[in-house]
């Protein structure tokens, strides 16, 4: 090729081709969560045997999302998500046509493999593809179908769920993923590293083992009760030590699987710090939001995804604003701006009651989504505006991994949060009810205390009050967490200008 970018139009081709993919990715890993309760039934499986449709989902893709950025430097970036969609596309229909629990776990684990690299990969094309000026509208549009994916699911999968059949949840990615695929197949030209590096394989299985025990801490400890439980502690255990097996690989080796260099560069490793907080404060509280509404606030399924609406119209208009402030305005101070409002956003959750109506969780969707899409893009820009053109398969790889270690580590702590601080509450309100209680007799002057239908409503009642008390303390953590990371944004440096593309051969 003379020019060193792909014309206009094809350039629109292949940022339709590689968000499409991404987005029903993204949408994927959150959509087949409501379908759980009809899956189980239809597989006559535990609630304990139906969680692993979610962990080997969750794992596999952990554990492939590192290896994509190698695959993609070693056999070439369009090859990889050729093949990655391909994948993707038949093990959903794996997965539509399962009539068992065994085949349906597979199918999902295979999903989990093909799908990881695509969110990176599409990132790191769209980088590619598009000069200096206008890279930091790729990177809104790339955040649309990143961050909008997780927010559709759960809606969708309802949606599609209560009107034909949990299978549709994996029908839908067949059409998507087919045009996805002629699409990239047609207009993506191949690159690849002119040296690309050697498998380090030990390094690759460190980090493999260390993902997959990190999940399963996370899952298990849920159900067992975290380190009171053996099983826990072994998968503890192993984390530790494949974690510091993987940092001794890393730097002592010349071609090891995660290269060092990329944590050299400040703004990346800063960033992925970064990053890694979005996923607790921005994509773990997506599901933390949705059970309070529907469990505690009795939304249906629509209702929620209305209300969540715009949350994802605030996400899509700040993004909107961005692309025309970089490069007018800091792009620290855009950071700052929205983690800050992240922060607001969170403080305004921890202000609601049971009384709370729809209109105030709407306008809090919305300072949630401003706030979400002041942040990605111009934490996008400048993570890659230093980092080498050599690293950047594998530097998307592992700033989209750190995002995800985030979302899975929040919702298991939040979760914890939740239920500690629900019995915690529970047990003060308790202490409450007695004959004797003055704020008792004031605002329950009839309450029979030797009635057992007396005493059930006020169990019941106890406990949604218990339960929303839990929520509140859950929101002013992750207020706290935004705040306490705002001034890890001033050690990034400010970008002059967005970096060039990474030099590669062309076939």
């Amino acid at each position: 090729m003379n020019a060193p970018y792909p014309d206009r139009t094809r350039r629109w081709l292949i940022t339709g081709s590689a968000m499409l993919a991404a987005t029903m990715v993204a949408v994927d890993t959150t959509i087949a969560n409501v379908a759980l309760p009809h899956i189980q039934s239809t597989m006559s499986a535990s609630q304990e045997q139906i969680i692993w449709v979610l962990t080997s989902y969750l794992i596999a893709s952990a554990i492939a999302t590192p290896l994509s950025g190698w695959l993609a430097s070693r056999f070439g970036r369009k090859r990889v998500m050729v093949i990655s969609v391909a994948g993707f596309t038949l093990a959903s229909l794996l997965c539509a046509m399962a009539n068992d629990l065994p085949t349906l776990v597979l199918a999902r684990t295979i999903q989990g493999a093909a799908g990881a690299g695509l969110v990176p990969l599409s990132q790191a094309t769209l980088l590619d593809i598009n000069p200096p000026e206008n890279q930091a509208k790729a990177m809104a549009i790339y955040g649309l179908g990143s961050m909008l994916g997780p927010l559709v699911g759960p809606t969708l999968g309802g949606w599609l769920t209560d009107t034909y059949s949990w299978r549709w949840v994996f029908f839908i990615n067949l059409p998507f993923g087919i045009l996805a695929g002629l699409g990239m197949a047609t207009f993506l030209s191949e690159t690849r590293d002119v040296r690309p590096p050697r498998f380090d394989m030990f390094g690759f299985a460190a980090l493999s083992i260390a993902l997959a025990s990190f999940q399963l801490m996370l899952d298990r400890g849920q159900q067992l009760d975290w380190f009171d439980a053996t099983e826990v502690r072994i998968w503890a255990a192993l984390l530790l030590v494949c974690v510091y097996l993987t940092a001794v690989q890393m730097f002592t080796r010349k071609d090891s699987f995660i290269n060092p260099q990329m944590f050299a560069d400040r703004n990346f490793a800063v960033g992925c710090l970064i990053s890694c907080t979005i996923g607790v404060v921005s994509f773990a509280t997506i599901p933390i939001l949705t059970v309070m509404m529907q469990s505690l606030l009795g939304y249906t399924a629509l209702s929620t995804g209305m209300i969540g609406a715009p949350r994802a119209i605030g996400t899509l208009l700040s993004m909107i604003l961005v692309t025309r402030l970089i490069g007018r305005i800091d792009t620290k101070i855009l950071l700052v701006t929205g983690l800050a409002l992240t922060g607001i956003c969170q403080y305004m959750y921890a202000g609601i009651d049971l009384s709370v109506d729809a209109h105030t969780l709407l306008i809090d969707g919305l300072v949630q989504g401003i706030g979400s899409g002041l942040i990605f893009v111009p934490l996008s820009t400048i993570v890659f505006s230093t980092l080498s053109g050599n690293l950047r398969n594998q530097g998307a790889a592992m700033y989209a991994l750190t995002r995800n270690i985030g979302a899975s580590l929040g919702i298991s702590l939040l979760q914890r949060q939740l239920t500690q601080q629900q019995a915690v509450a529970q047990s003060h309100l308790t202490e409450a009810v007695r004959p004797d209680s003055p704020v008792l007799q004031w605002q329950m002057p009839d309450f029979n205390l030797g009635s057992n239908t007396a005493i059930a409503q006020m169990a019941g009642l106890v406990e949604r009050q218990a339960t929303m008390l839990a929520y509140i303390s859950v929101y002013q953590l992750l207020a706290a967490i935004s705040f306490i990371m705002l001034p890890a944004i001033f050690l990034m440096r400010s970008p002059r200008r967005a970096s060039p593309p990474a030099v590669m051969a062309m076939e």
